[in-house]
C-alpha cells in the first residue's frame, strides 16, 4: 500500500509546494508533473486490478485522466475555502491586491465572494468529472477530454494576459509566477492530449 501511496504525496507535494529562489519562481518543477501523473496513472491501475480479484479491470485512459484533474481541482478548492492567502494550490495569495483589499472592508467582502464563487463552480465541475468518470460511455469520455482540452486553452485568450501584464508590473509575488502557471497549464493539456491518443489507440 505504501508504494500506491508515494506518487499520491509526491503529486501532492508538487502542486502545493512552489520552488522560489532569491524571490524568483523556479519552472523546472512543474515539469515534474507529467512524471508524476505516470507514476499516479500506474499505480491507480494497479491498485484497482488487485482490489477485483478474479476479474480483468482496466481504468481506460480518460477515466484515471479525469480523476487525477478532479484530485488536483479538488486541492484547488480546498485552498481557496480555507486558505484563500495562501501561495499553495494555485491560490490568490499570490495577488499583492489580496492583502491589499483587506484594508477596504468593502472591496475585501467582493473579492471574498468572487473567491468562493470560483471555489463552488470548480465543485459542480468535480461532481460533474465523478459522474462521467463512472456512468459515461465511451462517446461522453472522448467528448469530455476534448471539451477539457479547449476549455483549458482558454486560459490563454484572457487569464494569462492579464495575470503577466500584472506580473510584470509587480503586482505578484514571486515575481515569474505568470509564466509557471502558464507552463503548469500546457502541462494539464499536453498531458490530456496523451491520455486522449492513448484511449482512441487502445479502443
Amino acid at each position: 500500500m505504501l508504494c500506491y501511496l508515494v506518487p499520491f504525496i509526491s503529486c501532492i507535494i508538487v502542486f502545493w509546494i512552489p520552488v522560489i529562489k532569491n524571490g524568483i519562481a523556479i519552472d523546472l518543477h512543474f515539469f515534474l508533473v507529467p512524471v508524476v501523473l505516470h507514476q499516479v496513472t500506474w499505480c491507480v491501475e494497479e491498485w484497482f486490478n488487485s482490489v477485483v480479484q478474479g476479474k480483468e479491470v482496466i481504468l481506460d485512459a480518460i477515466s484515471i485522466a479525469l480523476m487525477l484533474f478532479g484530485v488536483l481541482e479538488l486541492s484547488n478548492v480546498l485552498v481557496l475555502y480555507l486558505a484563500p492567502g495562501s501561495k499553495r494550490g494555485n491560490s490568490v495569495g499570490f495577488f499583492d491586491a489580496y492583502e491589499k483589499s483587506k484594508s477596504d472592508p468593502e472591496i475585501h467582502a467582493l473579492v471574498t465572494y468572487l473567491v468562493n464563487w470560483v471555489a463552488g463552480t470548480k465543485l459542480i465541475f468535480i461532481v460533474l468529472l465523478i459522474g462521467i468518470i463512472i456512468t459515461g460511455n465511451a462517446a461522453t469520455k472522448v467528448f469530455s477530454i476534448i471539451a477539457l482540452i479547449f476549455s483549458i486553452l482558454t486560459f490563454f485568450s484572457r487569464l494569462y494576459p492579464g495575470i503577466r501584464s500584472m506580473d510584470q508590473a509587480g503586482q505578484i509575488t514571486p515575481h515569474g509566477y505568470s509564466r509557471t502557471l502558464g507552463i503548469m497549464i500546457v502541462c494539464f493539456v499536453v498531458f490530456f492530449f496523451i491520455a486522449l491518443v492513448v484511449y482512441l489507440v487502445a479502443s
